[in-house]
């Protein structure tokens, strides 16, 4: 190599540091692990959830490694309340470059006995939440004429179905087709609309069926043979939020160790 061309760093090439991120669902789980992995790359994390002093704890050790975190105490299930308070995020903060669609529920159950308010609740959540904070955000983008990308958090089974666990199914198969209109119509404004769709991840969502005896099946059938860790997802992430991926928009991309190709879903 010649002494004059100094390698491209994984820092460098997903450089974030002009960028602010909002994150809904950052807790816990993949949003927390969204969060921290955005705001090391340089972004200015807004951390969006219901448990404020989770948010809390997650915002101190962003800034404690040199980050800037904002908290925004959210329940995206309430629009009333949500739009409120993006509004005032934007009179404060400002304008999102990045949009993490990741706050998610599952309540398992078959079709036949699946309660009412349960399903409603989980597509209420899972898609509706995503629709009108994305309309509301987006909207934001176009009135200030600046460029973005939304990360929709889908999942495999949004793409592919399994038994007891409809509504989550249907709730991520609306988000993976809800991420095709997005960008279809967004493009002319310079914003970018894309999904990730993990596999099986050790998280607060599925920790209780990935203990189970149907869940320990799945995994040793996985041809990864193993559950997701969630530096796993940390490239597509880093990839989908810079501008390295300026010609992407409308994709759904599969973070599931083979799952889906082995036909386990």
């Amino acid at each position: 190599m010649s002494k004059n061309i100094r390698p491209v760093l994984a820092n460098d090439y997903f450089e974030l540091s002009d960028k602010m991120a909002l994150i809904t669902g950052a807790s816990s789980g993949l949003g927390l692990h969204f969060a921290t992995r955005l705001a090391d790359a340089g972004a200015n994390v807004v951390l969006a959830a219901r448990r404020k002093d989770k948010l809390d704890a997650l915002a101190t050790n962003i800034r404690t490694n040199g980050g800037t975190a904002h908290v925004l105490e959210m329940d995206v299930h309430d629009r009333t309340a949500t739009a409120a308070t993006l509004e005032q995020m934007h009179k404060d903060i400002g304008t999102p470059d990045i949009l993490i669609n990741n706050a998610g529920i599952a309540r398992p159950a078959r079709f036949l006995e699946a309660n009412n308010n349960d399903t409603e609740t989980v597509i209420g959540v899972n898609q509706h939440s995503v629709w009108y904070l994305s309309q509301i955000i987006c909207n934001q983008m176009v009135s200030a004429d600046k460029a973005g990308s939304i990360i929709n958090i889908a999942s495999i089974l949004g793409l592919d179905v399994m038994s007891g666990v409809g509504s989550y199914s249907v709730s991520k198969a609306a988000v993976v087709q809800m991420t095709k209109v997005m960008a279809l119509e967004l493009a002319r404004h310079n914003i970018r609309v894309n999904a990730i769709a993990p596999g099986y991840f050790d998280t607060e969502i599925n920790e209780g069926f990935l203990n189970s005896d149907a869940g320990q099946k799945i995994i040793k059938r996985v041809p990864a043979r193993r559950v997701g860790e969630l530096d796993d997802l940390t490239g597509v992430l880093l990839l989908l939020a810079s501008d390295k991926s300026a010609y992407m928009t409308g994709t759904t991309i599969p973070v599931d160790g083979g799952h889906l190709v082995a036909g386990l879903a």
